[in-house]
């Protein structure tokens, strides 16, 4: 989609010009946008074994490699935001309560998933509703 957006993007600019702070807007928030939307395909995956977590990091470094040839936009928009959660599912019950509560830019069903699904196997009842709380004690901000 991104190599036809930017086939796009320099049709158009054949006919009209188009600045390259402008064209750097389009990029950014279609970035960011793609970016988020990844985030939030990953919350919503019901389980997730270690290599389907090695393969979350594989493709978004792939999309990345990608993206990176299409344009120059440097850094890449929310690049941190993606490869923070992705790495989250690595975190032990014991580093993901300071994690969640250092973390306000993810929503509170993308935290509550990382500890249903990361830690939901490994650890008892009890443990997950204190994580389940820390979450919920934490004031989000509305996405």
């Amino acid at each position: 989609e991104f190599e036809e957006f930017n086939r796009r993007l320099n049709d158009v600019s054949k006919r009209v010009r188009i600045p390259l702070p402008v064209s750097n807007i389009l990029w950014e928030h279609c970035i960011r946008l793609a970016n988020r939307t990844l985030v939030e395909g990953y919350a919503n995956v019901k389980k997730c074994s270690n290599e389907g977590r090695a393969l979350m990091q594989l493709d978004f470094q792939q999309f990345l490699m990608k993206l990176e040839k299409l344009t120059d936009i440097r850094p890449i928009p929310d690049k941190e935001f993606v490869e923070t959660y992705i790495k989250a599912y690595y975190l032990t019950e014991n580093d993901m309560e300071s994690w969640i509560k250092e973390h306000r830019e993810y929503s509170t069903k993308q935290l509550t998933n990382l500890v249903n699904i990361c830690l939901g196997t490994y650890i008892n009842k009890k443990a997950r509703q204190k994580l389940l709380a820390a979450i919920d004690d934490t004031d989000r901000p509305k996405r």
